[in-house]
């Protein structure tokens, strides 16, 4: 890899770790509803990427289907995970996704594989279970849960994708903007209460905090990474992307607080390698599953 895309890779690392911290500050400490921040979100990403909305990728409904569980339902989950979870704890929980992955690739396109991805399925599970694990015995949070869920969508999104042709990133952006501004500003409608007087309460730092989200962590990261997914195969950019976890704790630690234990330290670890044993596959990953990052 050059340097130069080594250094772009490390650059979109640092940006999705930073915003899954930076996230947490919005609906943890500022209050603000998890599914209004989705909605305005992704509202400017689909006015921003509106351009490339046509032609419309076929089938429709796929699309659709795929922009919702890899946009409005992964980030909506996870902002919601996030107003209880720590980022930290988030970070680690969420690499349960690419297990998830390749398990509803068993099932739904009967993929077989080779026992060393079982191999990881079982470290990456082993490490979440080190993470959500307590003296009482096994107790995930209710905001776990959620980043629980967050990963299943985003991984029955990326089967999903697998079954399209390749999509450009701007065109996939703006369906992703799309499917999931719609369905976000009517849940927030009738479930949520209080939004713009939360916003306002913040002021101008929710205001950049929603403008890094859109612009810099959707447009920008997202989409430098569709372009280094073009030129560089997944098994050499799935070991670098772990940077993203070690990012989000290392800020965790350092901005909001986090707690770092022994057990986390260690359940992190056995994780993190369980992902690296799953992502070294001769077959490259499906660019729609960088959505499940930042």
């Amino acid at each position: 890899m050059r340097v130069r895309d080594f250094l772009l890779l490390a650059m979109v690392c640092l940006i999705w770790g930073f915003s899954n911290v930076l996230s947490k500050i919005v609906v943890g400490n500022w209050g603000i509803p998890p599914l209004f921040y989705a909605a305005l979100r992704f509202g400017i990403v689909f006015v921003v990427t509106l351009p490339w909305l046509r032609p419309a990728p076929k089938p429709l409904w796929r699309i659709v289907a795929i922009g919702l569980l890899m946009g409005g339902g992964n980030f909506a989950l996870l902002f919601v995970g996030l107003q209880t979870a720590s980022p930290s704890a988030a970070a680690i929980v969420v690499q349960a996704g690419l297990p998830m992955t390749t398990l509803l690739s068993i099932v739904m396109r009967g993929e077989r594989i080779h026992w060393r991805r079982w191999l990881g399925i079982a470290l990456t599970l082993v490490g979440v279970v080190l993470v959500i694990w307590s003296p009482k015995g096994v107790t995930l949070s209710v905001g776990l849960w959620f980043v629980l869920a967050c990963a299943f969508t985003g991984s029955l999104g990326a089967v999903l994708m697998k079954q399209m042709d390749n999509v450009a990133p701007l065109r996939f952006q703006a369906w992703v903007g799309l499917s999931s501004f719609v369905p976000l500003t009517i849940g927030s409608a009738l479930i949520e209460h209080g939004q713009w007087s939360s916003a306002l309460a913040a002021g101008w730092p929710f205001v950049a905090a929603m403008l890094f989200a859109a612009l810099v962590v959707s447009v920008f990261a997202h989409t430098a990474y569709y372009g280094l997914i073009g030129r560089y195969e997944a098994t050499l950019l799935a070991p670098l992307t772990l940077m993203t976890p070690l990012v989000t704790i290392a800020l965790g630690v350092l901005i909001t607080g986090d707690q770092l234990g022994g057990r986390m330290i260690m359940g992190a670890a056995l994780a993190l390698l369980g992902v690296l044993v799953v992502a070294l596959r001769p077959s490259r990953a499906p660019v729609a599953q960088v959505q499940e990052r930042g």
